[in-house]
Protein backbone atom coordinates (compact mmCIF):
# COMPACT_ATOMS: atom_id res chain seq x y z
CA UNK A 1 0.00 0.00 0.00
CA UNK A 2 3.00 2.31 0.42
CA UNK A 3 2.73 3.09 -3.30
CA UNK A 4 -0.81 4.36 -2.74
CA UNK A 5 -1.52 8.00 -1.90
CA UNK A 6 1.92 9.35 -2.91
CA UNK A 7 2.40 12.78 -1.30
CA UNK A 8 3.79 15.90 -2.96
CA UNK A 9 3.75 19.69 -2.66
CA UNK A 10 2.03 22.05 -5.09
CA UNK A 11 5.31 23.81 -5.79
CA UNK A 12 7.18 26.45 -3.86
CA UNK A 13 8.68 26.03 -0.40
CA UNK A 14 10.17 28.80 1.77
CA UNK A 15 13.68 29.91 0.87
CA UNK A 16 16.45 30.16 3.48
CA UNK A 17 16.94 33.67 4.89
CA UNK A 18 20.51 33.84 3.58
CA UNK A 19 19.25 33.47 -0.01
CA UNK A 20 16.19 35.76 -0.10
CA UNK A 21 13.94 37.70 2.27
CA UNK A 22 11.68 35.14 3.99
CA UNK A 23 7.87 35.11 3.68
CA UNK A 24 7.97 37.45 0.66
CA UNK A 25 6.88 37.00 -2.96
CA UNK A 26 9.26 38.37 -5.63
CA UNK A 27 11.95 38.71 -2.93
CA UNK A 28 15.28 39.93 -4.39
CA UNK A 29 18.31 37.64 -4.09
CA UNK A 30 20.78 38.41 -1.30
CA UNK A 31 23.72 36.92 -3.22
CA UNK A 32 25.16 37.55 -6.68
CA UNK A 33 27.40 35.97 -9.31
CA UNK A 34 28.85 32.54 -8.53
CA UNK A 35 27.76 32.86 -4.89
CA UNK A 36 24.16 33.12 -6.05
CA UNK A 37 24.46 30.05 -8.30
CA UNK A 38 26.03 28.05 -5.45
CA UNK A 39 23.48 29.41 -2.97
CA UNK A 40 20.55 28.37 -5.17
CA UNK A 41 21.93 24.82 -5.44
CA UNK A 42 22.51 24.68 -1.67
CA UNK A 43 18.92 25.85 -1.09
CA UNK A 44 17.62 23.24 -3.55
CA UNK A 45 19.53 20.50 -1.67
CA UNK A 46 18.17 21.78 1.64
CA UNK A 47 14.61 21.89 0.32
CA UNK A 48 14.93 18.33 -0.98
CA UNK A 49 16.34 17.19 2.37
CA UNK A 50 13.38 18.71 4.24
CA UNK A 51 10.90 17.04 1.88
CA UNK A 52 12.61 13.69 2.36
CA UNK A 53 12.76 14.07 6.16
CA UNK A 54 9.03 14.81 6.16
CA UNK A 55 8.37 11.65 4.11
CA UNK A 56 7.20 13.36 0.90
CA UNK A 57 7.04 10.76 -1.88
CA UNK A 58 7.16 12.89 -5.05
CA UNK A 59 9.77 15.59 -4.49
CA UNK A 60 10.45 18.91 -6.21
CA UNK A 61 13.01 21.71 -6.29
CA UNK A 62 10.80 23.77 -3.95
CA UNK A 63 11.24 26.50 -6.60
CA UNK A 64 14.42 27.55 -4.78
CA UNK A 65 16.17 28.79 -7.91
CA UNK A 66 13.39 31.15 -9.04
CA UNK A 67 12.02 34.40 -7.67
CA UNK A 68 8.46 33.79 -8.80
CA UNK A 69 6.49 30.89 -10.27
CA UNK A 70 5.55 32.82 -13.45
CA UNK A 71 7.97 35.65 -14.11
CA UNK A 72 11.21 33.66 -13.76
CA UNK A 73 10.29 31.64 -16.84
CA UNK A 74 9.19 34.76 -18.73
CA UNK A 75 12.51 36.50 -17.94
CA UNK A 76 14.30 33.99 -20.15
CA UNK A 77 12.12 34.57 -23.22
CA UNK A 78 12.83 37.04 -25.99
CA UNK A 79 10.16 39.61 -26.85
CA UNK A 80 9.46 40.65 -23.23
CA UNK A 81 10.84 43.91 -21.84
CA UNK A 82 11.22 43.99 -18.04
CA UNK A 83 12.21 47.67 -18.06
CA UNK A 84 9.03 48.72 -19.85
CA UNK A 85 6.56 48.02 -17.05
CA UNK A 86 2.82 48.62 -16.82
CA UNK A 87 0.35 48.21 -13.99
CA UNK A 88 -2.27 45.58 -14.73
CA UNK A 89 -4.89 43.76 -12.68
CA UNK A 90 -3.76 40.17 -12.22
CA UNK A 91 -6.58 37.59 -12.28
CA UNK A 92 -9.08 40.45 -11.89
CA UNK A 93 -7.89 40.67 -8.28
CA UNK A 94 -4.91 42.89 -7.54
CA UNK A 95 -2.72 45.46 -9.29
CA UNK A 96 0.87 44.59 -10.11
CA UNK A 97 3.67 46.23 -12.07
CA UNK A 98 4.47 43.78 -14.86
CA UNK A 99 6.78 43.57 -17.89
CA UNK A 100 5.56 44.27 -21.44
CA UNK A 101 5.45 42.05 -24.50
CA UNK A 102 7.18 44.19 -27.16
CA UNK A 103 7.87 41.65 -29.93
CA UNK A 104 7.54 37.98 -30.89
CA UNK A 105 8.06 35.79 -27.81
CA UNK A 106 10.41 32.81 -28.09
CA UNK A 107 12.47 30.51 -25.88
CA UNK A 108 16.05 30.89 -27.03
CA UNK A 109 17.65 28.68 -24.38
CA UNK A 110 16.66 26.25 -21.60
CA UNK A 111 15.43 27.86 -18.38
CA UNK A 112 15.21 25.19 -15.64
CA UNK A 113 16.80 22.18 -17.36
CA UNK A 114 20.18 22.42 -15.56
CA UNK A 115 18.36 22.76 -12.22
CA UNK A 116 16.28 19.68 -13.02
CA UNK A 117 19.40 17.67 -13.92
CA UNK A 118 20.97 18.77 -10.63
CA UNK A 119 17.90 17.66 -8.65
CA UNK A 120 17.77 14.36 -10.53
CA UNK A 121 21.33 13.57 -9.37
CA UNK A 122 20.37 14.15 -5.71
CA UNK A 123 17.51 11.68 -5.39
CA UNK A 124 16.06 8.37 -6.53
CA UNK A 125 12.50 9.54 -5.78
CA UNK A 126 10.04 10.63 -8.50
CA UNK A 127 10.45 14.32 -9.34
CA UNK A 128 7.72 16.81 -10.12
CA UNK A 129 8.60 20.10 -11.83
CA UNK A 130 6.28 23.10 -12.01
CA UNK A 131 6.01 25.48 -14.96
CA UNK A 132 3.58 28.38 -15.37
CA UNK A 133 0.62 27.60 -17.64
CA UNK A 134 0.07 29.63 -20.83
CA UNK A 135 -3.05 31.49 -19.62
CA UNK A 136 -1.50 32.46 -16.29
CA UNK A 137 1.58 33.73 -18.14
CA UNK A 138 -0.64 35.87 -20.38
CA UNK A 139 -2.37 37.26 -17.30
CA UNK A 140 0.95 38.30 -15.70
CA UNK A 141 2.03 40.65 -18.51
CA UNK A 142 1.07 43.72 -20.49
CA UNK A 143 0.76 42.70 -24.15
CA UNK A 144 1.81 45.53 -26.43
CA UNK A 145 2.58 43.29 -29.43
CA UNK A 146 0.02 40.56 -30.19
CA UNK A 147 -2.95 42.45 -28.68
CA UNK A 148 -4.66 39.05 -28.32
CA UNK A 149 -4.60 36.93 -25.17
CA UNK A 150 -5.25 33.79 -27.19
CA UNK A 151 -2.48 34.39 -29.74
CA UNK A 152 0.01 35.15 -26.97
CA UNK A 153 -1.06 31.99 -25.09
CA UNK A 154 -0.33 29.83 -28.16
CA UNK A 155 3.16 31.34 -28.47
CA UNK A 156 3.81 30.70 -24.79
CA UNK A 157 2.52 27.14 -25.18
CA UNK A 158 5.15 26.51 -27.89
CA UNK A 159 7.93 27.80 -25.61
CA UNK A 160 6.62 25.76 -22.67
CA UNK A 161 6.50 22.62 -24.81
CA UNK A 162 10.17 23.05 -25.76
CA UNK A 163 11.11 23.44 -22.08
CA UNK A 164 8.90 20.56 -20.94
CA UNK A 165 10.40 18.14 -23.48
CA UNK A 166 13.91 18.95 -22.23
CA UNK A 167 12.83 18.64 -18.59
CA UNK A 168 11.40 15.19 -19.33
CA UNK A 169 14.65 14.22 -21.03
CA UNK A 170 16.52 15.43 -17.91
CA UNK A 171 14.63 12.86 -15.83
CA UNK A 172 11.57 14.73 -14.56
CA UNK A 173 8.69 12.30 -13.91
CA UNK A 174 5.76 14.74 -13.68
CA UNK A 175 5.57 18.19 -15.29
CA UNK A 176 2.96 20.40 -13.69
CA UNK A 177 1.53 23.56 -15.26
CA UNK A 178 0.28 26.15 -12.77
CA UNK A 179 -2.98 27.70 -13.98
CA UNK A 180 -4.62 29.75 -11.21
CA UNK A 181 -6.11 31.86 -14.05
CA UNK A 182 -8.33 28.83 -14.84
CA UNK A 183 -10.33 29.72 -11.72
CA UNK A 184 -11.22 33.16 -13.06
CA UNK A 185 -11.60 33.31 -16.86
CA UNK A 186 -14.00 30.42 -17.47
CA UNK A 187 -15.05 31.31 -21.02
CA UNK A 188 -11.44 31.68 -22.13
CA UNK A 189 -10.44 28.44 -20.39
CA UNK A 190 -13.06 26.54 -22.37
CA UNK A 191 -12.52 28.48 -25.62
CA UNK A 192 -8.72 28.20 -25.81
CA UNK A 193 -7.09 27.80 -22.35
CA UNK A 194 -7.26 24.01 -22.18
CA UNK A 195 -6.31 23.74 -25.87
CA UNK A 196 -3.20 25.89 -25.25
CA UNK A 197 -2.34 23.68 -22.27
CA UNK A 198 -2.60 20.59 -24.49
CA UNK A 199 -0.22 22.27 -26.94
CA UNK A 200 2.24 22.73 -24.06
CA UNK A 201 2.16 18.98 -23.22
CA UNK A 202 2.30 17.77 -26.83
CA UNK A 203 4.56 14.74 -27.32
CA UNK A 204 5.62 14.46 -23.67
CA UNK A 205 6.59 10.99 -22.49
CA UNK A 206 6.33 11.86 -18.78
CA UNK A 207 3.13 12.42 -16.79
CA UNK A 208 1.52 15.86 -16.89
CA UNK A 209 -0.47 17.81 -14.32
CA UNK A 210 -2.37 21.07 -14.12
CA UNK A 211 -2.53 22.90 -10.78
CA UNK A 212 -5.61 25.10 -10.31
CA UNK A 213 -5.83 26.80 -6.95
CA UNK A 214 -7.18 29.87 -5.21
CA UNK A 215 -3.71 31.36 -4.78
CA UNK A 216 -0.97 31.89 -2.22
CA UNK A 217 -1.99 32.85 1.31
CA UNK A 218 -1.56 36.58 0.61
CA UNK A 219 -4.06 39.31 1.50
CA UNK A 220 -5.28 39.92 -2.07
CA UNK A 221 -6.23 36.25 -2.36
CA UNK A 222 -7.74 35.80 1.09
CA UNK A 223 -9.82 38.97 0.57
CA UNK A 224 -11.05 37.63 -2.78
CA UNK A 225 -12.03 34.31 -1.22
CA UNK A 226 -14.29 36.16 1.23
CA UNK A 227 -16.36 37.37 -1.75
CA UNK A 228 -16.97 33.88 -3.17
CA UNK A 229 -19.81 32.86 -0.87
CA UNK A 230 -20.41 29.68 1.07
CA UNK A 231 -19.66 27.38 -1.89
CA UNK A 232 -16.76 27.81 -4.30
CA UNK A 233 -17.97 26.18 -7.50
CA UNK A 234 -15.40 27.62 -9.94
CA UNK A 235 -14.09 24.14 -10.78
CA UNK A 236 -17.53 23.15 -12.05
CA UNK A 237 -17.11 25.52 -15.02
CA UNK A 238 -13.92 23.91 -16.34
CA UNK A 239 -13.73 20.33 -15.06
CA UNK A 240 -15.93 18.75 -17.78
CA UNK A 241 -13.60 19.94 -20.55
CA UNK A 242 -10.51 19.18 -18.46
CA UNK A 243 -11.79 15.65 -17.89
CA UNK A 244 -11.83 15.16 -21.68
CA UNK A 245 -8.30 16.60 -22.10
CA UNK A 246 -4.97 14.77 -22.36
CA UNK A 247 -3.75 16.04 -18.96
CA UNK A 248 -3.01 13.09 -16.63
CA UNK A 249 -3.36 14.74 -13.20
CA UNK A 250 -5.49 17.60 -11.87
CA UNK A 251 -4.20 19.39 -8.75
CA UNK A 252 -6.80 21.30 -6.73
CA UNK A 253 -7.49 23.03 -3.42
CA UNK A 254 -9.59 21.34 -0.72
CA UNK A 255 -8.30 21.97 2.82
CA UNK A 256 -10.22 24.73 4.66
CA UNK A 257 -11.82 25.78 1.39
CA UNK A 258 -15.47 26.03 0.38
CA UNK A 259 -14.97 23.81 -2.67
CA UNK A 260 -17.73 21.15 -2.60
CA UNK A 261 -15.83 17.87 -2.63
CA UNK A 262 -18.34 16.26 -5.00
CA UNK A 263 -17.02 18.46 -7.84
CA UNK A 264 -14.11 16.01 -8.08
CA UNK A 265 -16.61 13.55 -9.57
CA UNK A 266 -16.51 15.72 -12.73
CA UNK A 267 -12.91 14.60 -13.39
CA UNK A 268 -13.49 10.92 -12.57
CA UNK A 269 -10.80 8.87 -14.30
CA UNK A 270 -8.05 11.46 -13.84
CA UNK A 271 -5.45 11.26 -11.10
CA UNK A 272 -6.21 13.97 -8.55
CA UNK A 273 -3.74 15.86 -6.37
CA UNK A 274 -6.01 16.76 -3.46
CA UNK A 275 -4.89 19.83 -1.52
CA UNK A 276 -5.03 18.65 2.10
CA UNK A 277 -2.82 21.42 3.53
CA UNK A 278 -4.04 25.02 3.87
CA UNK A 279 -1.28 27.44 2.85
CA UNK A 280 -3.20 30.55 3.98
CA UNK A 281 -2.72 29.90 7.70
CA UNK A 282 0.26 29.40 10.03
CA UNK A 283 -1.70 26.76 11.93
CA UNK A 284 -0.21 23.33 11.26
CA UNK A 285 -2.83 20.71 10.46
CA UNK A 286 -3.03 17.56 12.58
CA UNK A 287 -2.54 14.26 10.74
CA UNK A 288 -6.20 13.48 11.50
CA UNK A 289 -7.37 16.72 9.80
CA UNK A 290 -5.37 15.79 6.70
CA UNK A 291 -6.75 12.25 6.80
CA UNK A 292 -10.33 13.54 7.06
CA UNK A 293 -9.92 15.61 3.87
CA UNK A 294 -8.48 12.58 2.06
CA UNK A 295 -11.32 10.33 3.27
CA UNK A 296 -13.87 12.78 1.90
CA UNK A 297 -12.04 12.90 -1.44
CA UNK A 298 -12.01 9.09 -1.64
CA UNK A 299 -15.79 9.19 -2.17
CA UNK A 300 -15.14 10.78 -5.57
CA UNK A 301 -11.71 9.56 -6.68
CA UNK A 302 -10.38 5.99 -6.71
CA UNK A 303 -7.70 5.28 -4.12
CA UNK A 304 -5.08 4.42 -6.76
CA UNK A 305 -5.61 7.87 -8.32
CA UNK A 306 -5.50 10.01 -5.15
CA UNK A 307 -2.32 12.04 -4.57
CA UNK A 308 -2.29 14.01 -1.26
CA UNK A 309 -0.82 17.47 -1.81
CA UNK A 310 -0.77 21.05 -0.52
CA UNK A 311 -3.38 23.61 -1.62
CA UNK A 312 -0.75 25.86 -3.21
CA UNK A 313 2.87 26.92 -2.81
CA UNK A 314 4.32 27.73 0.61
CA UNK A 315 6.85 30.49 -0.19
CA UNK A 316 5.08 33.08 2.04
CA UNK A 317 5.13 30.80 5.13
CA UNK A 318 7.82 30.57 7.85
CA UNK A 319 10.08 27.57 7.27
CA UNK A 320 9.17 25.89 10.57
CA UNK A 321 5.46 26.10 9.66
CA UNK A 322 6.09 24.65 6.19
CA UNK A 323 8.13 21.81 7.72
CA UNK A 324 5.31 21.03 10.15
CA UNK A 325 2.74 21.04 7.36
CA UNK A 326 4.80 18.65 5.20
CA UNK A 327 5.12 16.23 8.11
CA UNK A 328 1.37 16.45 8.78
CA UNK A 329 0.65 15.71 5.11
CA UNK A 330 2.76 12.54 5.25
CA UNK A 331 1.36 11.42 8.60
CA UNK A 332 -2.24 12.01 7.44
CA UNK A 333 -1.64 10.05 4.24
CA UNK A 334 -0.18 7.21 6.34
CA UNK A 335 -3.35 7.05 8.46
CA UNK A 336 -5.50 6.63 5.35
CA UNK A 337 -3.09 4.14 3.75
CA UNK A 338 -3.34 1.98 6.86
CA UNK A 339 -7.14 2.15 6.71
CA UNK A 340 -7.10 1.14 3.04
CA UNK A 341 -4.80 -1.78 3.83
CA UNK A 342 -7.39 -3.09 6.28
Amino acid sequence: MKNWLPTSTAGSLPKPAWLAEPETLWSPWKLEGQELLDGKQDALRLSLHEQQLAGIDIVSDGEQTRQHFVTTFIEHLSGVDFEQRKTVKIRDRYDASVPSVVGPVAREKPVFVDDARFLRKQTEKPIKWALPGPMTMVDTLYDNHYKSRETLAWEFAKALNQEARELAAAGVDIIQFDEPAFNVFFDEVNDWGIAALEKAIEGLECETAVHICYGYGIKANTDWKKTLGSQWRQYEEIFPKLQASNIDIVSLECQNSHVPMELIELIRGKKVMVGAIDVATHTVETPEEVAETLRKALQFVDADKLYPCTNCGMTPLPRAVARGKLSALSAGADLVRNELAL
